[in-house]
């Protein structure tokens, strides 16, 4: 099955802030999570995706961020040949820590990609 074409934005083009109406959609695995990702966001990881698709609000304006930018596009491909809009964001969290953007932990704490 070919691919989609999924939309691709640089960092400066993704919000700061998250809600129920703007995603973003983190799938690096638990281990990157854990130590440090962008305040607000979904963690799913990619492996996990295919159970969990109802997770993810189709009717959300849906950024997928990994962490340089190549399993967000194969999630995003996937999500988009099942019905949703992704956005991938290119460069991943990489971009989002190089752009001066904060990742945090868990429990609040200052956290790195």
């Amino acid at each position: 099955m070919d691919d989609v074409e999924v939309r691709q934005v640089d960092i400066a083009a993704v919000p700061t802030t998250f809600d129920a109406s703007v995603v973003l959609l983190d799938v690096r695995e638990d281990d990157e999570w854990q130590r440090g990702h962008a305040a607000g966001a979904q963690h799913l990881p990619m492996g996990d995706v295919p159970a969990r698709l109802a997770e993810i609000d189709p009717d959300a304006e849906l950024y997928v961020v990994c962490h340089r930018g190549g399993r967000s596009l194969r999630v995003a491909n996937y999500l988009a040949r099942n019905g949703y809009t992704p956005i991938n964001v290119e460069g991943g969290m990489l971009a989002w820590v190089g752009a001066g953007r904060p990742v945090v932990t868990d429990a609040g704490d200052a956290g790195s990609v």
